[in-house]
């Protein structure tokens, strides 16, 4: 799954291009199928393509079913992310193991409109281990500055938060900030989808930089850091 600055994966080898619909209507985009560094692997711009989808806007249940729908057995999710932990720089990444959704309004279950069968899945660890064993030794292998841990912080958007709201999160134990970690990690959650996310630090989060947050500093670091995205995940399929 990619996000902002991933809405392409070069390099993919396209096997074909699945329309499709759910129950809960259409994806942000067609699924890309292929194989990329040796891998089966299936495509899907988070944002659409072009990237057009803010991120309160998104059709979190259509992405995940129509995912599985396609053939997916696991969920590898690319994020762009602002640093709040002195140790997530521009161009950092980090692989999460735990989140903090501060996200409201958005259809957060497949299960909210069964009326004779509720059900509360176990989410006290959101991310899949097994997955972020593997990033993490992708990452490792590569030479890349990283951490093994973190806490995602998951707002609202589409605007970015204030220095109070940060200093709230970190108060909080968040780690990093982004606005597309939820509930796209519960659905995989529940639908049986394993799940896992590679997150790309692009800006120091509101109140940790000595100037505004900009969208030319946002792109630049996307561009000097979405190179180090895809070699990890070339590592990660062909591990």
């Amino acid at each position: 799954m990619g996000g902002t600055g991933l809405t392409q994966l070069e390099g993919l080898t396209l096997d074909g291009v699945l329309t499709l619909e759910t129950p809960y209507g259409a994806p942000s985009a067609d699924i890309l199928k292929g194989r990329f560094a040796g891998g089966d692997v299936l495509f899907l711009a988070r944002h659409g393509m072009p990237h057009r989808i803010a991120p309160h806007r998104i059709n979190y249940r259509a992405n995940l079913w129509a995912l599985r729908a396609a053939g997916a057995d696991a969920v590898l999710a690319v994020n762009a992310v602002g640093g709040i932990h002195a140790a997530m720089g521009s161009g950092h990444l980090c692989v999460p193991h735990q989140l903090i959704d501060y996200t409201w309004g958005r259809e957060h279950s497949y299960f909210q409109d069964e009326l004779e069968h509720v059900t509360h899945i176990d989410f006290s660890h959101p991310y899949d281990d097994a997955i972020r064993t593997r990033l993490i030794s992708a990452l490792a292998e590569e030479g890349f500055a990283h951490s093994s841990h973190g806490v995602y912080g998951a707002t609202q958007g589409p605007r970015l938060e204030t220095a109070a709201e940060i200093v709230r999160m970190e108060r909080d134990g968040c780690d990093i900030v982004g606005m597309t970690g939820m509930p796209e990690a519960a659905l995989a959650r529940e639908l049986t989808l394993p799940y896992a996310c590679l997150a790309l630090v692009v800006n120091p989060a509101a109140g940790k930089a000595s100037g505004p947050i900009t969208m030319a500093g946002i792109e630049l670091a996307l561009g000097e850091g979405i190179g180090k995205v895809k070699t990890t995940l070339a590592r990660f399929l062909a591990g």
